[in-house]
């Protein structure tokens, strides 16, 4: 089913070319269905490519949905290709405060090297994190976002890795009969990049919170809370085949410690071709988060959400 975009987001002629259907404005305003609204609070530093990213696998079911993409009060993106795409497309926090969401995803940052409390922006994130609660039926944390959320309301505490964890992992659900793992294989793939992490011994002392996937290589996946009102994911479903290449030769090519990405390559060889291993799981993660965790459970009147 196609979403509902702003009018003109260069993400919807970069789709298109892959036939994905994606509606602006206009003509999703003359169909008689109520969408599902969505908003997507994106932290990383290339916006553009983490909207096709994220829109190309929310447009893998038969739900419409409204996009809407928020950016955080004060805060001036610096890796943006321009500073319009910002004002064009992205509205602050403090205008949507009196909304509510059925969904909501918060991504990864690259800020994995701070404290949580030495980001600049650290209290706007709590405050939206503590708004979600209330404003949204369920909100997904990814990468740096859940490790941020974990701590923010569970006290789980980050750390630091020898070296970042890169590439493309074997994991395994813990509960393979919850609706998020619908069609999951017994084992499946996904990327992981990050220079911190969090672990399953502080997790498992908070009663609240439940681990749902891991990896013997990677550790901890997936964490839920509040029966799938909040889900934390440590990895990257939403990765394009080519984002990890691009990730590795940036790196090179600034004389930065980096191993290519494990599981990636062929025969692990940077200068062979990659092996997609995620994307029918990323598809099957995106659709069953909508269905089980966004729609069914989401009221018609949707500021009966509390």
């Amino acid at each position: 089913m196609p979403l509902k975009l702003p009018n003109n987001l260069p993400a919807i002629e970069a789709l298109k070319e892959e036939n994905i259907f994606v509606m602006d404005d206009d003509r999703a305003n003359s169909q008689d269905i109520r969408p599902l609204r969505i908003a997507i609070l994106n932290l990383m530093p290339i916006k553009e490519r983490t909207e096709i990213d994220l829109i190309r696998l929310l447009s893998n079911t038969p739900l419409q949905l409204d996009i809407t993409f928020m950016k955080v009060p004060g805060h001036e993106s610096k890796n943006t290709s321009s500073s319009a795409h910002m004002e064009q497309f992205y509205t602050s926090f403090e205008h949507l405060r009196n909304q509510k969401f059925d969904g909501m995803i918060i991504t990864g940052a690259p800020l994995e090297h701070l404290a949580f409390e030495d980001v600049t922006y650290w209290p706007w994130i709590q405050t939206i994190f503590d708004w979600a609660r209330t404003h949204v039926t369920s909100t997904m944390y990814i990468c740096w976002a859940a490790q941020a959320a974990l701590y923010h309301f569970y006290g789980i505490p980050k750390y630091q890795l020898p070296k970042k964890m890169f590439g493309v992992f074997k994991h395994h659900s813990l509960d393979p009969k919850a609706p998020i793992f619908r069609g999951f294989d017994d084992v499946f793939y996904m990327p992981q990049s990050r220079h911190s992490e969090v672990r399953a011994e502080d997790i498992e002392k908070v009663k609240e919170l439940k681990i749902m996937a891991e990896s013997w290589e990677s550790g901890v996946y997936m964490v839920m809370a509040r029966e799938g009102r909040e889900i934390f994911v440590t990895g990257h479903s939403e990765y394009a085949p080519d984002t990890l290449d691009t990730e590795y030769r940036r790196d090179v090519a600034k004389g930065l410690p980096i191993e290519p990405p494990v599981n990636y390559y062929k025969d692990n060889d940077p200068e062979q071709e990659v092996i997609v291993r995620w994307r029918s799981t990323a598809n099957l993660f995106f659709a069953n988060w909508l269905n089980y965790y966004v729609y069914q459970p989401t009221p018609f009147d949707i500021n009966k959400i509390h």
